[in-house]
C-alpha cells in the first residue's frame, strides 16, 4: 500500500484519533480529533479558534496522531502519524462538511461555523501496524517530502557469529535462519529481546 492508502485508513476507517501536542511548558497534551479529509498531500482536520488545541497548534505546529480499530487486541489495526501542520483557514471547510455530514449537527449554521479553521498535516511519517494477522504486520511510510527515520533493529552481518540466540528468543520468528542472520522489519515488534541476548552485540537499534 502507499502512504495515501494508510492516511485514508486513518481518516475513513478509524476517523476519531488521539492527537498529541505540547503546551506552553513543553508538556504533552492529548485530545480526540476527527480526521476529516485525506489526499496524497496529507490529512485535514479542524478546530475552533477558541479552543486550547488551536492555541497549541498555533504556537507549535507539530502533531502526533494515533488511531486504532478492532474489537479486541488481536483484531487491532492501528495507524500513527507525526508531522508538521499548517493553518489553511477556511479552505476545504465546505468539503469537510459535505464529506462529514454529522458536523452540521454540531455546527448547524454558517454563523456558528465562523470560528472554525482547517489545519493540514502536510509533511510527516507514520506507521501501520496490523495485529489481526500473526506475525503482526508493520509498515513505515512518509509523505510531503519527509523521509522515514527508521526504527527497530538490524543485525550487523560482519559481527554476527550465527549462534542462533536471537532466533530462539524472538517471539514472532522474524529472524532469518540462514546466515548471515537478518530481521524482517515488516514483522518485527521492536521488543528488543534479540539485542539483549546477542553475545557479540551484533544487533543494532535503529532510530
Amino acid at each position: 500500500m502507499t502512504a495515501r492508502d494508510y492516511l485514508q485508513i486513518l481518516q475513513r476507517d478509524i476517523h476519531s484519533t488521539v492527537c498529541a501536542t505540547v503546551d506552553g511548558e513543553g508538556l504533552p497534551c492529548t485530545c480526540v480529533i476527527d480526521m476529516m479529509l485525506s489526499d496524497e498531500s496529507g490529512l485535514y482536520f479542524l478546530t475552533a479558534r477558541g479552543k486550547s488545541f488551536y492555541r497549541r497548534l498555533t504556537a507549535n505546529p507539530y502533531v502526533a496522531v494515533s488511531g486504532m480499530k478492532g474489537s479486541g487486541t488481536l483484531s487491532t489495526l492501528a495507524v500513527s502519524v507525526r508531522g508538521a501542520v499548517k493553518n489553511i483557514g477556511r479552505e476545504k471547510l465546505d468539503e469537510i462538511f459535505h464529506e462529514n455530514p454529522y458536523m452540521a449537527k454540531i455546527y448547524p449554521s454558517e454563523e456558528s461555523r465562523r470560528a472554525l479553521e482547517v489545519f493540514h498535516l502536510y509533511r510527516g511519517e507514520g506507521e501501520y501496524f496490523d495485529l489481526s494477522q500473526l506475525p503482526p504486520l508493520r509498515e513505515a511510510f512518509s509523505f510531503g517530502g519527509q523521509q522515514t527515520s527508521g526504527s527497530g533493529y538490524r543485525i550487523d552481518p560482519q559481527r554476527c557469529i550465527g549462534c542462533g540466540a536471537c532466533r530462539e528468543i524472538c517471539p514472532v520468528g522474524c529472524i532469518r535462519d540462514a546466515l548471515p542472520r537478518a530481521i524482517d522489519p515488516s514483522h518485527c515488534i521492536h521488543c528488543g529481546n534479540c539485542a539483549e541476548v546477542c553475545p557479540v552485540r551484533a544487533v543494532e537499534r535503529l532510530g
